[in-house]
């Protein structure tokens, strides 16, 4: 078992870090002002490491889905529920957070080959993610390299040669293409956007608009805690279709909204169990009204669109606001919405190497290539914290009123890691196998073979009750209940 060392950057001194995940989840709880009575009923077992990592990946993905899962207790116990217990099990969730399933027998390889850390001309390192074709074809067409997928990393490799590594990222981020430069955590702290994250609280929930208070759904004492509770999900790849698939599990009905112009990874598969799956093309007036019409009966809009993006389109938090007083709007982004970078696109894999995770992580393993994270901790991090501020906005709304909007980023979950500490030896922890924490269900794609959710109610078991479909399997109406 490793110890907490305090190897946190200049501006983080004189805090005391957390010795615990129940300090870390007490710290997160409060910070939205949700009752300490709620502490009393938590369970949190294991403690790092539990995966390869110098950080506590364990306690990020374990307090975030606790946090996560005890705000559906609460929304639970304002219906009229008795308190209940809520366990997590350090280990599963970040076997959870691993991404790990098999669609009919076979494991899908998420990563193009092009995707990966280069070494440019300067010595310097850059990252560059390709899974999306339009991203990957940029990016070649920036080093002059051959489009399409013969594609060749040698290829890349030369190119990158004759680059200095900012110099690439900049040039790409002006192409609105997804690339990043390896930074140390010494440089990212001297960055304008790494002091604007810093700046930040990990999440935030602000009061948009005035409604009155929108009486939640009555108890029933077979219903989960969101039974009734309708959210739109209008995001891609990792950390939204977590939250999505988060708060279907704890009972909502959630409603997958894709664009037909739109591509997605095959994590859709593993991320969409439990949701309905429909398309809009809000670039054309039927999609706009179809997505207006199911936006006037929801609870929950969830969407990682960049910045502005959507209100362009007509459904940005205001917009929602009005169109659906008492509407929990839920926006992420890469790198939050201060600072030069606020717009500027980004992956988990990107947002750990600009901001000196896989550098800090290389220097732990006593190596001088870079080094990521055993999985992609800040995606579903913030995955969790997405549907834990979701449920504080609307136990809000529910007794107070208001329309609100909350805001998490990837870089403001990978500031809060580095809060938690180094893990001491957690680098020679053995990558574990996923023994006794799989499933088998049917699902629109095949057979699928995942990781059961992690949290554990005493009450109200979560479960997904609808199989993972493809894109466009249900009309876009809200199902009768």
């Amino acid at each position: 078992m490793g110890n907490l060392m305090d190897l946190r950057p200049s501006f983080l001194k004189g805090r005391a870090p957390a010795k615990t995940p129940l300090d870390v989840l007490q710290k997160l709880w409060r910070s939205v002002d949700l009752p300490d009575e709620s502490l009393s009923h938590v369970v949190l077992t294991g403690a790092d490491p539990v995966l390869p990592s110098s950080f506590a990946v364990g306690a990020a993905a374990q307090t975030s889905m606790a946090a996560a899962a005890l705000a559906a207790a609460e929304i639970w116990h304002l219906r009229g529920g008795a308190r209940q217990q809520v366990s997590v099990d350090m280990l599963h969730a970040a076997q959870e957070c691993r991404s790990h399933f098999k669609i009919n027998g076979i494991t899908p390889n998420p990563w193009d080959p092009v995707t990966g850390l280069y070494r440019c001309g300067d010595g310097s390192w850059v990252r560059i993610h390709a899974n999306f074709a339009h991203h990957r074809d940029g990016a070649l067409a920036l080093l002059g390299c051959p489009p399409g997928d013969g594609a060749t990393r040698a290829a890349v490799e030369r190119a990158l040669g004759r680059w200095n590594a900012f110099d690439f990222e900049q040039v790409a981020a002006d192409a609105g293409l997804a690339v990043a430069a390896m930074r140390s955590f010494d440089e990212w702290d001297r960055h304008p956007q790494g002091q604007a994250v810093a700046a930040q609280p990990l999440l935030t929930i602000e009061r948009i608009g005035e409604a009155d208070p929108r009486p939640l759904p009555k108890y029933r004492h077979d219903a989960r805690p969101l039974q009734d509770i309708r959210v739109l999900d209008l995001t891609r790849i990792i950390a939204g279709p977590v939250c999505g698939r988060a708060l279907a599990a704890y009972g909502a009905d959630v409603m997958l909204v894709n664009s037909p112009q739109l591509p997605n990874i095959d994590n859709i598969i593993d991320t969409s169990r439990g949701k309905l799956s429909v398309l809009a093309d809000l670039d054309t007036a039927d999609g706009r009204i179809a997505l207006g019409n199911l936006l006037r009966s929801a609870h929950v809009f969830v969407q990682g669109y960049r910045p502005g993006g959507l209100a362009a389109l007509g459904f940005g938090p205001r917009d929602a606001a009005r169109i659906r007083p008492g509407i929990v709007y839920v926006s992420l982004s890469a790198y939050g919405n201060a600072g030069p970078w606020s717009n500027r696109r980004g992956f988990d894999s990107l947002v750990q190497t600009a901001t000196g995770f896989n550098h800090a992580e290389a220097q732990a393993a006593g190596q001088e290539a870079p080094k990521a994270l055993p999985m992609q901790i800040l995606d579903h991090a913030s995955g969790y914290l997405m549907a834990f501020g979701a449920q504080a906005a609307l136990a809000r709304q529910a007794t107070e009123g208001g329309s609100w909007h909350v805001q998490v980023s990837l870089a403001q979950t990978a500031h809060w890691l580095r809060s938690l500490g180094r893990v001491e030896g957690g680098l020679a922890c053995p990558m574990p196998g996923f023994d006794g924490l799989l499933e088998t269900e049917p699902s629109g794609f095949g057979e699928l073979i995942a990781v059961r959710h992690a949290a554990q109610f005493s009450e109200t078991p979560a479960r997904w009750t609808r199989p993972s479909s493809p894109p466009g399997t249900h009309p876009t109406v809200w199902p009768f209940h």
